[in-house]
């Protein structure tokens, strides 16, 4: 039996949207398989994203961002979860039509710089989604 796709949901992909696939990779195990996504691709991580996942001991300095458009067509998510407002406004209809849809929004969201606060808030939400789950 194959385990449930997440997909992770953000415009661009290089900073927010990294973190929290990532954590939830972290926390989850082989529970799902987790992906991410942007509707705006940027290149790689943000620098200090990558800090503040190492702190964690999380090391992301080898991934990249992606398009949305790697996806469609080729796997079918059971959680598309977006992480930005931007992001279900621009991302095509296909992956906000599957799955259980969910908007993750945070406090320093719009303003998003990595921070250790930021991670341990989506930390925190994510454990408690796990459980609820």
């Amino acid at each position: 039996m194959s385990k449930p796709k997440i997909i992770i949901l953000r415009t661009g992909n290089s900073a927010f949207s990294q973190l929290v696939k990532e954590l939830l990779r972290a926390l989850a195990g082989e529970q799902f398989e987790v992906f991410s996504a942007g509707t705006g691709q940027r290149d790689r991580t943000m620098p200090k994203t990558q800090e503040v996942m190492r702190e964690v001991g999380i090391d992301i300095s080898s991934r990249w961002s992606k398009s949305v458009m790697e996806y469609l067509g080729k796997d079918n998510f059971g959680y598309v979860i977006d992480v930005s407002e931007d992001a279900e406004e621009d991302c095509p209809e296909v992956f906000l039509n599957k799955g259980t849809h969910g908007r993750w929004s945070y406090d320093e969201e719009r303003h998003f710089i990595s921070t250790q606060s930021v991670r341990d808030q989506i930390e925190k939400r994510m454990r408690l989604w796990l459980i609820e789950g």
